[in-house]
């Protein structure tokens, strides 16, 4: 479990791709905190870390992983959010995140608010029925409380520790990204269903 606290991020050394999946190589300083079979938050996808060392980690991406987020198309020195699982004691400054992808969304817009940045993202009505203003959702792993919402897309205003810690600072059109929603939503809709 996360909280969408993004501890540092990393680079991506390699993404070598297989029939079945790919085996991604990502540079943190966060490598020395990791252990074989540990969980890592990728962009807000957990995984598993194979072969941490001082300057790394490496993680097997299943196929399904790749079609269900966007780390299929990352590329050799793109940048990435990461963040430790949550421990026993530590405190919830985020939300639950579980680090289970629901799907993507593509950003749609961004424009300057204050001292703040506003981001509108596309997504599809499977998630936004989960999506509610002044709620919670996890974007690449970050999480952010929904500033507004409509019909096909959705707002979060980023503050600037957040454009400066997160890659969502440099989130701009076009741009796909990873939607966590509060899976909170999720099990009131099943027992009321």
């Amino acid at each position: 479990m996360f909280t969408g606290l993004v501890a540092a991020t990393g680079e991506v050394e390699s993404l070598e791709r297989t029939g079945d999946g790919a085996r991604l190589r990502i540079r943190t300083e966060l490598a020395g905190e990791l252990e074989p079979g540990g969980s890592v938050a990728v962009n807000g996808v957990c995984l598993t870390a194979v072969d941490p060392d001082g300057d790394g980690f490496s993680a097997d991406v299943m196929a399904e992983t790749l079609r269900r987020s966007s780390l299929g198309p990352l590329a050799r020195g793109d940048e990435v959010n990461l963040e430790l699982p949550l421990r026993a004691g530590d405190r919830l400054g985020g939300h639950i995140v579980q680090g289970h992808v629901d799907a993507t969304g593509t950003v749609q817009a961004v424009h300057e608010d204050g001292l703040a940045r506003l981001v509108r993202i596309g997504a599809a009505p499977e998630v936004l029925r989960y999506v509610v203003e002044k709620g919670s959702i996890a974007v690449d792993g970050v999480s952010l409380t929904v500033s507004a919402v409509d019909g096909d897309w959705f707002e979060v205003s980023l503050i600037p520790e957040t454009l400066e810690r997160t890659t969502l600072g440099s989130a701009a059109r076009g741009r796909s990204v990873n939607l966590e929603v509060d899976v909170l939503a999720k099990y009131v809709e099943k027992l009321h269903g």
